[in-house]
């Protein structure tokens, strides 16, 4: 089941806000033996997010996103998902206590405004938020939380470790090699051949251009085809006589 990631917000794509999320979520992900798929980042358009999430709901992926769901008019998240889901939006029961109970807590009074913080889609359920308590929510298998990294991150893991347990793989692997001076399209045919025979295993090549031009050239996977594939590639890469050598610890891509 892939997993992937929608970032939502004008001022990440203004620059305003550089995104912090995208690194985050590949190591959670990684740490729990999963890959990100795929991600978007998107404005805060209606009708764009409504596609967005109508096609994401297609896909019958686990997704993830960040953003658009506070209580201001370009908070357009939960609208979307809605339209998308062709449900309505509604006070959640549960979570409009929960909101009544902090207002109480802190001696506010609340608006019709400060609801739209617990107006989600038709039988969303509610995911916790431990910063303040103001809950996300999640439809089928979307799950949606704040903006803010302090929130977000740690109701994003509280998402895998509740529904998604059981479906990280501890075994998955990464191995690379450094070419010194190699072109890419040396081992292009190398790349193909371990993917031929090892159909669960990806091959992946990134060029390095700063100081001397080189590559690191790898391959991931599960653990016992991960390491069949790299003694494949080993030997592929002594056949075309081609210097390599291991990926140092400080050479790893974060």
């Amino acid at each position: 089941m892939n997993v992937g990631l929608i970032i939502v917000g004008d001022e990440i794509l203004s620059g305003r806000r550089a995104d912090k999320h995208l690194p985050y979520i590949v190591d959670m992900l990684n740490q729990r033996g999963l890959c990100l798929a795929w991600a978007r980042i998107m404005g805060d358009d209606r009708e764009d997010l409504i596609n967005c999430y109508r096609e994401s709901f297609a896909k019958g992926d686990i997704v993830l996103s960040t953003g658009g769901i506070g209580a201001t008019p370009d908070d357009l998240t939960r609208e979307a998902v809605a339209a998308a889901t062709e449900t309505v939006t509604e006070r959640h029961p549960q979570g409009a206590p929960l909101l009544e109970e902090l207002a109480r807590e802190r001696g506010r009074d609340l608006t019709a405004e400060s609801y739209r913080l617990v107006e989600f889609p038709k039988d969303a359920r509610l995911i916790p938020n431990p910063v303040n308590r103001i809950p996300g929510f999640s439809v089928a298998d979307h799950h949606f939380v704040p903006g803010f990294p302090q929130m977000a991150w740690p109701m994003l893991e509280w998402v895998m470790d509740t529904y998604y347990s059981d479906l990280g793989d501890d075994s998955y692997r990464e191995y690379a090699v450094i070419l010194e001076g190699a072109n890419e399209s040396t081992i292009i045919p190398l790349m193909e051949a371990v993917m031929a025979k090892y159909s669960d295993v990806k091959a992946f090549s990134l060029p390095i251009i700063d100081g001397t031009p080189r590559i690191e050239f790898g391959i991931k996977g599960p653990m016992l085809n991960a390491k069949l594939a790299f003694e494949f590639l080993k030997q592929g890469l002594s056949d075309l006589s081609l210097p390599w050598r291991r990926l140092e610890s400080h050479e790893q891509r974060k």
